[in-house]
C-alpha cells in the first residue's frame, strides 16, 4: 500500500475528514500556513511541496515556469501559453475557473442550494438583498476547486466589473463532506461579490469567489488591495475594471470555491452535471437570445 493510498483511506472517512479539517484552529492555521507558505527558504520550499503532493494529484506539466521561489508561488502559479483555450462564442459564458461542477440550478424565493437538503439565501451570501434580487428565477453554478488545480480565475465575457463588496467570516472547508453538515457554510466563511456588467448584452451577472480554510486570500488584479482576514475595508469597493472575455481577474492564494450567478434567461449548458470537471474557458452558460441582441 502507498503512502497515498493509505492517506486517501483515512481521509475518505467522512468523519474523520471533517475532524481533522475543521474541528481545528481553523483562523490560526489559516493565517499561519499564509506565513509559511510564502518562506522561501530552499528546504522548506521543497518539503511542503512533497507534502502537497502525498495530498493530492498535483500536475504541474502545464505550469508556466518549472521552478517556484515558494509554495505560495508554486500554488499560485501561471499556467503556459494556450493551455486554457477560451470559447470565443458570444453566446456563451465561459467558465471563470477550473472546478468541479457542484449545486446548480435555478434561484428560487431568492435561495439556492449548497448541498442537498441545505438552502442558503442569496442575500445572505452577497449581503446586498437588492443584488440578490436581480437574480431571482435566475440561474447559479457552484465550482469547486480542490487543492491541486489551477487557481487563477478569468473573465466569462467581455465585462465591466462595477463594484466589489469584501465580506469577512470564517475559514470552514467548503469540500462535500462539510458542505452537507454546516447549514449556510458560504454564508458563514470568507467571501467576496464581484459584480460584473456584460459589455454586449448590458446583464448583470455576479461572481463569488468563497475563501476557506488554508485559504482566506483572494487576490483580484484590478485592486490594489489583498482580501484576506486581516483586512480592514473598504467592504464596498466600486469599480471601473473592463477585461475581455478570458482575460485574468485574480485568483485564490491557496484555492477555494466560486459561485456564479446569472439573470433570467441566462441558462447552465446541459452538458454538465454535479461532479464533472470543468476547465477555465469552456462554456457554461448560455446566453438567452433576447440578451445577445441587446
Amino acid at each position: 500500500m502507498t503512502v497515498r493510498t493509505l492517506i486517501s483511506q483515512i481521509t475518505g472517512q467522512e468523519n474523520l475528514n471533517f475532524l481533522l479539517t475543521n474541528r481545528i484552529p481553523r483562523r490560526w492555521l489559516t493565517l499561519m500556513v499564509g506565513r509559511l507558505s510564502r518562506v522561501r527558504q530552499p528546504f522548506i520550499r521543497d518539503a511542503s511541496i512533497a507534502i502537497w503532493k502525498l495530498f493530492s494529484d498535483l500536475d504541474l506539466s502545464e505550469a508556466r515556469k518549472t521552478h517556484f521561489d515558494s509554495l505560495h508561488d508554486c500554488f499560485t502559479r501561471e499556467l503556459k501559453e494556450g493551455a486554457r483555450p477560451v470559447d470565443p462564442d458570444l453566446s456563451v459564458l465561459t467558465s471563470p475557473c477550473d472546478g468541479i461542477i457542484g449545486a446548480s440550478g435555478r434561484v428560487v424565493d431568492g435561495t439556492v442550494l449548497q448541498a442537498k437538503g441545505f438552502p442558503y439565501s442569496v442575500a445572505d451570501l452577497v449581503g446586498d438583498p437588492e443584488l440578490a434580487a436581480r437574480y431571482r428565477n435566475g440561474s447559479y453554478v457552484t465550482l469547486r476547486l480542490t487543492s491541486s488545480m489551477y487557481h487563477r480565475f478569468h473573465a466569462p465575457h467581455d465585462l465591466r466589473v462595477e463594484r466589489v463588496t469584501y465580506i469577512s467570516g470564517d475559514t470552514w472547508n467548503v469540500n462535500p463532506i462539510a458542505l452537507k453538515r454546516i447549514e449556510r457554510l458560504f454564508c458563514k466563511n470568507e467571501r467576496a461579490a464581484l459584480q460584473c456588467r456584460l459589455t454586449r448584452t448590458n446583464q448583470l451577472i455576479t461572481l463569488v469567489p468563497v475563501a476557506a480554510i488554508l485559504v482566506a486570500s483572494i487576490r483580484l488584479r484590478f485592486l490594489d488591495v489583498r482580501l484576506h482576514l486581516k483586512y480592514q475595508g473598504p467592504n464596498r469597493i466600486d469599480c471601473n475594471a473592463r477585461l475581455a472575455k478570458g482575460e485574468e481577474m485574480g485568483w485564490f492564494e491557496h484555492g477555494s470555491t466560486i459561485i456564479v450567478f446569472a439573470p433570467p434567461g441566462v441558462t447552465l449548458c446541459e452538458r454538465w452535471n454535479n461532479g464533472d470537471v470543468i476547465r477555465m474557458g469552456q462554456p457554461l452558460f448560455n446566453l438567452s437570445p433576447a440578451g445577445q441582441r441587446a
